[in-house]
């Protein structure tokens, strides 16, 4: 069937979708740029991102950019189902938006004391619980490096999701920080512990967002909306 932008413009709710992956994204690039300016470690793969970056003379939004492109290549001729606006969103705007945002911090604070990288932790995770709600409700795709992991585990059915997710994790650090990454209790954090807040986010932000907060019943919502 060929592709038509203005039949898919005109899905219901897709405009809201779509600024809400945008939104996602860019508030998550944001949380990026606070995790690296506070120097407490970031999530696993912006660990492995930021340590191979350092081998590289490129600034660190281009790079981010052929990274995840490079994960978007072989989804694709793996399982190019999981591929959606949201994934290409993901790929083209997070890098840009923490190399931007952790400028500015750098620029308007210089370097942080320790009381300035604790908030920085903080406010970077809890906005990146609400990015990360934001972006998963308006179900546009994943991104490429979440992917990963969840068709590896639909291959190996045997293997559940979370048991993949950690040794893709677990990878990730190893090679972020044997390329001279730093990982910390943020880099824990993330891996880990999101997962309440992410779901509060969801429950009282997210869904009113996509849905209207005059949403009453289950069967008004997309009953096949799958969030991982």
């Amino acid at each position: 069937m060929k592709f038509s932008v203005s039949s898919y413009l005109k899905q219901p709710g897709i405009l809201r979708r779509l600024l809400m992956a945008v939104l996602g994204v860019l508030v998550c690039g944001l949380s990026v740029g606070l995790f690296s300016y506070s120097d407490f470690g970031m999530d696993p793969f912006q660990v492995m991102a930021h340590g191979t970056w350092n081998l590289v003379p490129l600034d660190y939004g281009t790079y981010y950019v052929i990274i995840t492109g490079i994960f978007l290549v072989v989804i694709f001729f793996v399982d190019k189902r999981k591929i959606g606006i949201g994934t290409l969103i993901n790929l083209f705007l997070v890098g840009y938006m923490a190399e931007f945002s952790e400028w500015c911090l750098r620029s308007l604070f210089g370097s942080p004391a320790l009381a300035g990288r604790i908030v920085s932790l903080v406010v970077g995770i809890v906005i990146m619980c609400f990015a990360s709600a934001v972006y998963f409700t308006a179900d546009m795709g994943v991104s490429s490096y979440d992917a990963v992991a969840i068709i590896i585990s639909e291959h190996e059915k045997k293997v559940p999701f979370r048991f993949v997710r950690i040794l893709t994790d677990l990878i990730c650090v190893i090679v972020g920080v044997l390329c001279g990454a730093k990982a910390g209790i943020g880099t824990i954090v993330t891996a880990f512990f999101m997962g309440p807040l992410i779901s509060f986010f969801k429950t009282t932000v997210a869904e009113p967002m996509r849905y209207g907060h005059a949403l009453k019943h289950p069967e008004d919502t997309d009953q096949n909306e799958n969030v991982t």
